[in-house]
């Protein structure tokens, strides 16, 4: 089950995206964490002496970021298609078919062997930092279309997690990326700017049938909670109290266990992501029509190709699918 954490600068996403996966890391679900975000810093706060619960003085490890062996994930993952010739004709919406590689959580394949590596408790993969090369001839999206290949030819199954910490506000719409996971979680402050964004990708969501529940976060008191509840209605999942335990995370000090109230929101996270077995042929149909949009707005054009002759009808990745 793949989630997203989405929200407002400062909401605090990539610390409940770290929350949440260490979380099902410790209850003994196979997962994988990936930073998506412009700032890459889930690496931080997923690792020991920046976590609740692990020893301090460690730092933070580095994953090989994806976007920088772009051409060489695309080589892989197109394996024997017949429908593409070259890593070239691959754009980052390209769709699995008949003869492409496709992914098992953390299976044993030249991808996760590269670029996972262990922060404290979780596995964890990175898109990779927006670079000084980058200045003024790319966006980050070129980066993300990484992750959207990675998912794209990911056949993951009910009780594995994919959780990745997404660029902030609503620039994750500019992608295709967003229609690649089960459930999104969006982290909101009880404040007009914090639900701003929500409103944002509600009506985005509702747009593409997408499920989106909200997070209230930094909630001190009875009239932040009931401010959420009047912006936000029933999209309201659960919220976190303030939390000693993660201010002294982030702060590099020893910390202790997450509160009890906090641990019970982590508990309703997961619930609400299995509650829904994922719909495979939406998810595969989601992919080939963003894939036909990106063809006709720029990747025919960039390519010299038909980019629609890669989409393989019938074809359908699943828990059938042969890797």
């Amino acid at each position: 089950m793949r989630v997203a954490f989405v929200g407002k600068g400062g909401s605090g996403k990539t610390t409940l995206s770290a929350l949440f996966a260490r979380h099902l890391a410790r209850a003994g679900a196979p997962v994988l964490a990936i930073d998506g975000d412009i700032n890459q810093h889930l690496a931080e706060a997923l690792s020991p002496g920046t976590s609740p619960g692990s020893s301090p003085g460690t730092e933070p490890v580095t994953a090989p970021p994806l976007a920088a062996h772009l051409t060489e994930l695309k080589d892989f993952l197109r394996g024997t298609n017949p429908r593409i010739a070259s890593p070239e004709a691959m754009i980052k919406t390209t769709p699995p078919g008949r003869g492409s590689r496709l992914l098992r959580l953390l299976g044993d394949d030249e991808v996760h062997a590269r670029h996972v590596v262990r922060a404290g408790d979780v596995p964890l993969m990175a898109t990779g930092e927006f670079e000084e090369s980058d200045l003024g001839v790319a966006c980050y999206h070129s980066k993300l279309g990484a992750v959207e290949l990675y998912l794209n030819h990911l056949v993951d199954g009910p009780g594995e997690y994919v959780v990745v910490d997404m660029t902030a506000g609503a620039d994750a719409f500019a992608s295709g990326l967003f229609t690649r996971f089960d459930l999104t979680f969006l982290v909101a402050e009880p404040t007009r700017k914090g639900v701003s964004v929500y409103r944002q990708y509600r009506d985005h969501a509702r747009e593409f049938g997408i499920r989106l529940a909200v997070i209230g976060n930094k909630i001190s008191g009875e009239d932040d909670l009931l401010f959420l509840k009047e912006e936000v209605g029933d999209d309201l999942l659960t919220h976190l109290v303030h939390s000693p335990a993660v201010r002294a995370a982030e702060q590099g000090r020893a910390q202790g266990e997450l509160e009890p109230h906090n641990v019970h929101a982590m508990q309703v996270l997961r619930e609400a992501v299995d509650a829904h077995p994922r719909d495979w042929p939406t998810l595969h149909r989601h992919a080939v029509d963003f894939h036909l949009r990106n063809a006709t707005a720029w990747g025919d054009r960039a390519t010299g190709l038909n980019l629609a002759a890669q989409v393989d009808p019938d074809y359908v990745p699943g828990p059938t699918s042969q890797p």
